[in-house]
C-alpha cells in the first residue's frame, strides 16, 4: 500500500488515498519516487482540457530510484536512480521511422491500462503513463532512463517535463541562434527553462511576458534582460525593445488564445512563433489571410519540446552540471502530496515557478 493523488472524476477534487500496486511484470520497472512536479499538464487533465481514463494517478514529472524490474528489464536495476518518461517512443511507427519521436502514434498507449487498484479494488489508470503523484508507481521499462550523474535525484524530476520542453523549445523547435531577440511569454515551470536556455543559446534581447507583475524577479533570475507585463500593448512594447522589428523569435508557454496571439503579433516579419503551452478547444486563435502573407512569419507547435529524452537529457545535465542552467531556480516550492490541490489553484492564479512534491526516503 502506497500513499497516491487520486484523480476520482473529471472536475473532481484529488483524493489522496492508498493504492495498491502490483509486481512489475515483464518489461515493467517499480520504482520509489523522489520528487515529482507539479505541471500545468496536470491541471488540464484534472480539469478536462485533455481527456484522460478515470479514476486515475496523475503526475508525469518525476524522478526515483528503482526497487525491482520484471523480466527482460537490463537497461536499469534495483538501486538505480532513474528519471520518468512521460512519452516513450516505440521506436516503429512512421514518426520514430522519420526521427520525430516526440510525435511517436504509440506514446500514450499505456494511459487507458489498469495499473493499480484502491484499497476498494477499484482500478486505476496512469495519468499520462507514469503515476508519479504517488510514493511509489509501476511503469513500463521504456518510460524510465538512467538519472544524469552528478544532480540530485529530486531536481532531476524537473527534467522529463519542464526542463525537456522548455529548452527543446528553445533548441529544437524554434532553433535560436546567438544574437537573436527572443520573447518567452508564460513564466511558469516551462517558460522559466525556455528563457534559461535563450541565455544558454547566447541570444539577447530576452524579453520575458507575463500578466504577474511578481514573476519579473524570477525571469530576470533565469536570464530575461527584459520584463513585461502582459496588455494589449505587450507587441508594441517588444517591438521598442528589439529595435522596432519585433522579436525574432517568441515562444508561447500559457496556451491561451490570447497569448497566442500576442507571441504572433510580438514576432518580426520573418521571424519565428512557436507554441508549447497547451490549450483548450474553446481557445480559438484568429489570423487574417493578408498578415500571414505580409509577414511571412512561421507559426509552429511544439510538442515536448520537439526532444528525443535519449539524445538531449546528456546533452541538458552536460549544462547543469557546468552551471549554465540551474534547477533549482525553477522551483518555487517544495510540498508534499496533501500540498498538489494548492498547487494547483497556485498555477491557475498565475502564482510562482515550478512547485515540486519530495517524497520523503522510506525508511532503512
Amino acid at each position: 500500500m502506497v500513499r497516491a493523488a487520486i484523480l476520482p472524476a473529471v472536475g473532481a477534487p484529488l483524493e489522496i488515498r492508498e493504492i495498491v500496486l502490483p509486481d512489475p511484470g515483464p518489461g515493467q520497472v517499480r520504482v520509489r519516487l523522489a520528487a515529482a512536479g507539479v505541471c500545468h499538464s496536470d491541471l488540464s487533465l484534472a480539469d478536462g482540457t485533455m481527456t484522460v481514463p478515470v479514476p486515475a494517478v496523475l503526475g508525469h514529472e518525476g524522478s526515483g530510484t528503482v526497487l525491482s524490474v520484471g523480466e527482460g528489464v537490463t537497461h536499469v536495476a534495483p538501486g538505480d536512480g532513474v528519471v520518468l518518461n512521460w512519452s516513450p517512443s516505440c521506436g516503429e511507427c512512421h514518426h520514430c521511422s522519420i526521427g520525430e519521436v516526440w510525435l511517436c502514434a504509440k506514446a500514450l498507449s499505456g494511459v487507458g491500462a489498469v495499473y493499480a487498484h484502491d484499497a476498494a479494488g477499484t482500478p486505476l489508470h496512469p495519468g499520462l503513463n507514469v503515476a508519479a503523484f504517488a510514493e511509489e508507481t509501476v511503469v513500463a521499462a521504456n518510460c524510465v532512463l538512467p538519472a544524469p550523474a552528478g544532480i540530485p535525484l529530486a531536481e532531476a524530476a524537473l527534467l522529463g517535463c519542464a526542463v525537456l520542453t522548455g529548452y527543446g523549445a528553445v533548441r529544437n523547435s524554434a532553433r535560436v541562434r546567438p544574437g537573436e531577440s527572443v520573447a518567452v511569454f508564460g513564466v511558469g515551470g516551462v517558460g522559466l527553462a525556455a528563457l534559461q536556455a535563450a541565455r544558454i543559446a547566447e541570444a539577447g534581447p530576452i524579453v520575458a511576458v507575463d500578466v504577474s507583475p511578481a514573476k519579473e524577479e524570477l525571469a530576470r533570475a533565469a536570464g530575461a534582460t527584459e520584463f513585461v507585463l502582459a496588455s494589449d500593448t505587450t507587441a508594441k512594447q517588444i517591438r521598442a525593445l528589439t529595435g522596432g522589428q519585433g522579436a525574432d523569435v517568441a515562444v508561447e508557454c500559457a496556451g491561451r488564445a490570447e497569448s497566442i496571439r500576442g507571441a504572433w503579433d510580438s514576432t518580426r516579419r520573418g521571424g519565428r512563433t512557436t507554441v508549447v503551452g497547451i490549450g483548450g478547444k474553446e481557445q480559438k486563435v484568429g489570423f487574417h489571410a493578408l498578415e500571414i502573407f505580409h509577414f511571412a512569419r512561421t507559426l509552429t507547435g511544439c510538442v515536448y519540446g520537439n526532444s528525443d529524452p535519449a539524445r538531449d537529457l546528456p546533452l541538458i545535465a552536460g549544462h547543469v552540471r557546468a552551471g549554465r542552467l540551474d534547477l533549482g531556480s525553477l522551483i518555487t516550492d517544495r510540498i508534499t502530496l496533501d500540498g498538489i490541490p494548492a498547487a494547483f489553484e497556485a498555477m491557475l492564479a498565475g502564482k510562482g515557478g515550478r512547485s515540486l512534491v519530495v517524497f520523503q526516503p522510506a525508511a532503512s
